[in-house]
């Protein structure tokens, strides 16, 4: 008995000074519920109660920062893993995979609309690379039959020139075929988490005299669907 209320003396002690549940039981072996029952009504000043708070804040911070390691070695696996699935594409998978991501994000013909020629617009700048390199690699344009337009809100204005080296950067084509810029009108309430640097505006693609590209891709497009059973 005398040894069970030393220890239960020195748990509350210890509870005092801040120290938590866990803390207290690396020193003292007890069991959870034992330790619980000891401590029920221990009570503990102002400034050792901000010492226990400050020590929860920072075992939680400690307990996330573990869980984003663990979630974010999870998905660099996954990446990989997939990303070898992939292995090397044919010419005829890039080709099936251009029409696909036009068929996505490019400009139809409309019915009220016809002649209309091929338009790409995106903010990712993977995707508009990819869709160049099908253009010139795999339908076969020159370079100087494809021109851009840059879309950037108005609030934007004094920073044109960084937006021209980015695309071409990304592109890696000169800045010369990024001189043409439009503004868009601000939302002033706008939820939009690309801003600041992160935001790159869109890149706009339009090929010269494309509306015969244009058809042919709504025909590849038909012949996806009829060959897989869509219609």
């Amino acid at each position: 008995m005398f040894v069970k209320t030393e220890l239960k003396n020195k748990a509350v002690a210890l509870r005092r000074e801040g120290n938590t549940y866990s803390e207290i039981m690396k020193i003292i072996p007890v069991a959870k519920s034992t330790l619980s029952e000891w401590l029920r009504e221990v009570g503990m000043v102002k400034e050792v109660k901000q010492i226990f708070t400050e020590k929860r804040r920072l075992a939680s911070l400690r307990g996330g920062q573990a869980k984003r390691r663990q979630r974010i070695e999870k998905s660099n696996k996954i990446f990989n893993t997939a990303e070898r699935e992939i292995g090397k594409l044919t010419r005829r998978e890039l080709w099936l995979l251009g029409i696909a991501l036009y068929w996505a994000e490019g400009s139809k013909e409309k019915e009220g609309r016809p002649g209309s020629g091929v338009i790409f617009v995106n903010s990712d700048y993977e995707m508009i690379v990819l869709f160049l390199k099908w253009l010139i690699e795999i339908i076969g344009l020159k370079e100087d039959e494809i021109r851009f337009e840059i879309y950037i809100h108005d609030s934007y204005r004094n920073e044109v020139t960084r937006f021209q080296r980015y695309w071409s950067q990304k592109t890696g084509l000169s800045l010369n075929y990024f001189d043409t810029v439009y503004y868009k009108r601000n939302k002033f309430n706008t939820k939009r988490k690309n801003i600041g640097d992160l935001y790159n505006g869109q890149l706009r693609v339009k090929v010269s005299r494309s509306s015969t590209l244009n058809r042919r891709i709504t025909g590849w497009v038909r012949g996806i669907n009829k060959n897989w059973g869509v219609v």
